[in-house]
């Protein structure tokens, strides 16, 4: 196969976006990649003033890219995350190949008949990733030309496409509510939260100064703008986090704990999809230990802060929380701005919208507010499934809440690859260890099994992780507690040594980590 014929399109120009074009020029190919802003980073280019890792850099860092000796800190901030990101860019030579400004509006399988597409019994007819009887053609919106009346059109051809457009930017999600008791009816102004981490930080600063500001929901986002918000304004005019459920919020300190338990020992504690009598059997008798860090890390955080005092004490188990990839960090100083009366919490099941605030459930008196954002999520899967302008593409994404196969590939969708959709602990780290298999897939060294198999097999693992998450299930976060299994099977694939280190006990106790995977041959 002659890779410098065969073109290769990359949407996005995030950490996957990133990856998936270094791999790919290493394997010989001209990608090229379409990034809808005017520089690259993903969310790390628009994000609020304290942002930082919430990940320690050790398992946030490229296998074979180290962070600079200078950045001394275990949680960088967003701006040494997007400087780090800058110089693996220049490293490798990544930035000739992106077309910035440029907005993938839809992209449409081109082929012969539609009807051959389910009378294949391989991926894209041959389960290689390039087919003779297809193309996508990708239209881009050009918005780089100033000069221009309108953004100008352009449609791309190419061989295979590899979406990079991550879980967490573009298509918010906003509630719904009834008439009249919606945003309309409000004097004050409603934002999303990836509204207000889109502004400058010198006109997000502005906008809430001496403003009573009210933040909704309880996820990262939410907790890290409240503690922003109150930080700033001081009790003078609180900040107040209103939500629906509460999760726990871990400390710094604790999460390298959380990360070197990532190891083969854990992961025999955990179901796995098709596993044999006695596996099942281990990871029955172990899996009481799971159950004991997980009480302890809860009742340590119940005796180390007023989770009580402020209603905040959550309903589910600690190791629910990390399986369903709801994790989120302790801000600095978040419960000295509760004692100071700079922050105020309040937990409620509905909420509604008046002229002056929010009307309250349970409450006689309206929540005054000047500003209300809503850290309320991503239409993730609605955002993915409009990329495609085919309808029988889109039933593929939006019917089925199947996970993709190696949480990549879709097994009716012929010549594409998604990377950075699969939520983890470290996103980064397992996006490159999916970018390496499907460079190396690319590259022609493994072809993929039939689509039935590969139907079995991600069906396998919905049935597995929903007897486990039940209600919390999300295809996007089946392996979490199952990274280094996932890896195993990757390795496999792509006919690798998947067992990293030197010698017994370091290889079932040890933490794996990206320089682990460093040298795949």
């Amino acid at each position: 196969m002659e890779s410098d014929k065969k073109r290769i399109a990359i949407i996005g120009a995030g950490i996957s976006g990133l990856m998936a074009c270094k791999y790919t020029l290493e394997k010989g190919f001209n990608p090229i990649v379409f990034e809808a802003r005017s520089g690259i980073g993903g969310v790390w280019s628009q994000t609020i003033e304290s942002t930082k890792l919430q990940t320690p850099k050790d398992f946030y860092q490229f296998s074979d890219f180290s962070w600079p000796r200078e950045v001394k800190e275990t949680y960088p901030d967003h701006t040494q995350v997007l400087e780090y990101l800058h110089a693996y860019a220049l490293h490798f030579n990544i930035l000739p190949r992106i077309k910035f400004n440029s907005k993938v509006t839809c992209i449409d399988y081109v082929t012969s008949s539609t009807a051959d597409l389910h009378s294949w019994d391989l991926w894209g007819g041959s389960g290689e990733p390039f087919s003779p009887w297809g193309k996508w053609r990708l239209t881009v919106r050009n918005g780089q030309n100033p000069s221009a009346s309108a953004p100008t059109d352009q449609v791309y051809q190419v061989d295979f496409v590899i979406l990079c457009m991550g879980r967490y930017s573009d298509l918010p999600n906003i509630p719904d509510f009834p008439l009249n008791k919606g945003p309309e009816v409000f004097n004050g102004k409603v934002l999303h939260s990836m509204d207000y981490a889109a502004m400058d930080d010198d006109v997000a600063a502005d906008l809430i100064k001496e403003k009573r500001v009210t933040v909704i929901g309880f996820q990262k986002s939410a907790v890290d703008i409240a503690a922003e918000v109150a930080n700033k304004n001081g009790a003078t005019h609180p900040c107040t986090l209103l939500f629906k459920t509460a999760h726990w919020i871990v400390p710094e300190y604790l999460l390298p704990l959380v990360f070197q338990g990532l190891n083969r020992f854990t992961e025999l504690m955990i179901h796995k999809p098709g596993e044999g009598f006695f596996i099942w059997l281990l990871a029955m008798l172990l899996s009481p230990l799971l159950w004991i860090f997980s009480m302890s890390i809860e009742c340590y955080l119940k005796y180390m802060y007023p989770l009580k005092k402020y209603n905040m004490v959550p309903t589910h188990r600690f190791l629910k929380q990390i399986s369903s990839c709801m994790f989120t960090v302790l801000p600095a100083n978040f419960y000295d701005r509760i004692k100071d009366g700079s922050l105020f919490l309040k937990k409620s099941q509905s909420f509604s919208f008046c002229r002056n605030g929010l009307i309250v459930q349970g409450e006689s008196k309206p929540l005054l507010s000047d500003i209300v954002i809503l850290a309320t999520g991503y239409k993730s899967e609605e955002k993915l499934k409009n990329m495609f302008s085919s309808t029988l593409f889109q039933k593929c994404i939006a019917e089925s809440s199947a996970p993709f196969y190696r949480e990549c590939i879709h097994p009716q969708i012929p010549q594409l690859a998604i990377l950075g959709y699969a939520d983890s602990p470290a996103i980064l780290y397992s996006t490159e260890m999916r970018s390496k298999w499907l460079a190396r897939f690319l590259a022609g060294n493994f072809r993929l099994p039939t689509i039935s198999k590969m139907e079995e097999d991600v069906l396998e693992w919905e049935k597995c992780k929903r007897r486990d998450e039940k209600e919390s299930y999300r295809r996007s976060c089946v392996s979490t507690l199952l990274q280094i299994y996932c890896n195993d099977q990757l390795c496999k694939d792509m006919g690798c040594n998947s067992r990293r280190k030197n010698w017994f006990l370091a290889e079932l106790f040890a933490a794996y980590g990206p320089k682990d995977y460093k040298d795949l041959p």
